[in-house]
């Protein structure tokens, strides 16, 4: 395997050329950084450029293995979540948890996609019961969610195709065991590129 220097150069050159971040950051940018030895800053402004143009699988891939060699834990795990975006499809939705003296978890949850909880997005059973899907879940911007709080989120389902129902504005449940602990309102649903 290539270190992350050789790893970080390859993933820029995967992205367009003209690509730049929401802040202005382009690809030649990153390049500066790189030459410069700036390793974490260019995987940092590689992931914001990524994040801002549809950038192929195998870019995310090389981001993820340049983090993991870095020990950047969390960037890492991201650039594998947006490799799997790019595989199956984004489903986004802003989550609120209930409070805990109204049923919901008493504590804050990591919001880094480690959390794999049960939804309940409408799907019935073949007798007519409710059944619940598993979907990890990425809070966006932010470390962890708590009781009562709200934050956009993310979902990476663990049979996808179960989800291709959902629309903008379909209101869905979390559960952890029988109650339900959340309601998100989905705000994005992405198909897989061709």
């Amino acid at each position: 395997m290539d270190d992350a220097f050789t790893l970080l150069r390859q993933a820029a050159d995967l992205l367009p050329e003209g690509a730049t971040a929401e802040n202005g950051t382009t690809v030649e940018d990153v390049r500066e950084e790189i030459e410069r030895q700036e390793w974490e800053g260019a995987l940092g402004l590689l992931i914001e450029i990524a994040d801002a143009v549809p950038a192929p699988e195998a870019c995310w891939k090389l981001l993820a293995e340049a983090a993991r060699q870095m020990m950047l834990d969390r960037s890492r795990r991201w650039c594998e979540w947006r490799g799997w975006e790019v595989r199956h499809g984004t489903v986004r939705a802003t989550l609120s948890l209930l409070e805990a003296e109204k049923g919901g978890r008493r504590t804050a949850f990591s919001g880094d996609g480690r959390l794999r909880p049960l939804w309940d997005i409408g799907n019935r059973t073949a007798d007519g019961e409710r059944d619940v899907n598993v979907a990890a879940l990425w809070v966006e911007f932010a470390e962890e969610l708590g009781p009562g709080e709200t934050a956009d989120v993310r979902l990476a389902p663990l049979r996808p195709g179960q989800w291709r129902h959902l629309r903008v504005g379909d209101v869905i449940t979390m559960h952890e065991g029988s109650p339900v602990v959340g309601t998100a309102t989905v705000i994005e649903v992405l198909p897989p590129p061709d």
